[in-house]
């Protein structure tokens, strides 16, 4: 009886020291207490590696962020990227308006580190890793993680910046791109374009497009080659994209097939030309679901918003064409009235007037010769050149 009586005094006496205790919730919803500090919102190197993942806290523009075709791209998230894997975890972003909120974010435990050239000067920050090179600005993290600044600064090598430079170019380029190219026209005295000319004619249709201009934007993604490849993972005559293929139905295992590809792509284009019914002339809405197949249509809608906000008309190509490439400077990807921020507005622009130019070719209107083009791509002379992209 005194036994059980004392156990009893001593397990109420230790639930009141365990109430006293700081308490701390965990990013899962459950609380720790005792060994954790509450004041102490951080995640340490360990927690990031336990956790599988990291987040970086960045601002869009072409040298920090920007999305891609679906794939985030810019040299501070590239390195960051490659850090990550360094650490084997995944890379979680999250944009900030301005260098305030990476700081705030960054303080609350929002993110692990600042991927940008943070100005040096704040004394509650560990300022680690890649610099802008004047050693005036470098990444950052919150005081205390010292671990993950050590490691941090023992990962960098001034000599990244210029590595993950020609990285870049080279994933923007066409080269980045495996095909082989073929002839834009099979047979000009027979009207044939290429040996998919009745996939071309069974499909369109769906879209209600010319199946000459699906011809013409075929050969602008993948030059007839059915077995194009991306680094990206774009594969096919259309280059679509695995996600893309998953969303429309259309198996991986078929992806290359030249009549399954085609007939996602129409597919595809249809959902386009759904969300552009307020564009109400037919050709001028192939203009925006061209440009939204390459480019994706939030950002067309974007450029359609800054259109109407500066006085055009955001229902006609020509005006919006302008603001598409405006979305590569920071005076309109900054903008309160757009989204999706900086996007390389003008090789968009460039693939769509490839592509007309192409059309118009043949359908036998005048309007040039073919030529080739600076990647070995045969083009109308009269086309602008650019990079060719897809979905």
């Amino acid at each position: 009886m005194i036994r059980n009586l004392f156990l009893f005094f001593c397990l109420i006496i230790l639930w009141g020291c365990q109430k006293d205790k700081p308490q701390q919730q965990t990013p899962w919803g459950s609380t720790l207490g005792g060994e954790v500090a509450a004041s102490d919102n951080r995640f340490s190197l360990n927690d990031i590696v336990n956790n599988g993942e990291m987040i970086m806290l960045t601002i869009n523009g072409p040298e920090t962020y920007y999305d891609y075709h679906g794939h985030g791209m810019g040299l501070q998230f590239l390195m960051c990227e490659k850090f990550a894997q360094q650490l084997g975890v995944s890379l979680r972003v999250e944009l900030c308006k301005d260098t305030a909120e990476l700081i705030s974010r960054l303080k609350k435990g929002d993110g692990d580190v600042i991927a940008f050239p943070l100005p040096k000067g704040q004394k509650d920050l560990l300022y680690t890793g890649p610099t802008d090179g004047t050693g005036k600005s470098q990444w950052a993290v919150k005081k205390g993680n010292q671990e993950l600044a050590d490691t941090l600064n023992r990962w960098f090598k001034p000599e990244m910046i210029a590595q993950m430079q020609k990285e870049e170019t080279f994933l923007l380029s066409t080269q980045s791109i495996t095909r082989h190219v073929y002839s834009p026209v099979l047979d000009r005295s027979k009207g044939v374009i290429s040996h998919y000319d009745g996939h071309f004619r069974r499909y369109a249709p769906l879209v209600r497009w010319d199946w000459r201009l699906m011809a013409a934007q075929c050969y602008q993604e993948s030059t007839f080659d059915p077995n194009a490849k991306s680094w990206a993972g774009a594969r096919g005559l259309m280059q679509i994209m695995p996600k893309t293929a998953d969303q429309i139905g259309l198996p991986l295992s078929d992806i290359n097939d030249p009549e399954r590809n085609i007939a996602a792509a129409a597919s595809y284009l249809q959902r386009l030309d759904g969300l552009f019914q307020d564009v109400r002339s037919v050709s001028e809405r192939q203009n925006f679901v061209l440009a939204s197949y390459n480019g994706g249509h939030f950002h067309i809608r974007d450029a359609m918003a800054l259109t109407k906000k500066n006085g055009g008309n955001p229902y006609r190509w020509s005006d919006v064409s302008q603001y598409v490439m405006k979305l590569s400077d920071p005076q309109f990807y900054h903008d309160p009235i757009v989204k999706y921020g900086y996007m390389r507005g003008s090789e968009t622009v460039g693939y769509v007037n490839s592509i007309r130019v192409r059309y118009n070719q043949y359908r036998g209107v005048p309007g040039g010769s073919y030529g080739t083009d600076s990647y070995g791509i045969q083009t109308p002379r009269k086309a602008t050149k650019n990079h060719r992209f897809r979905i």
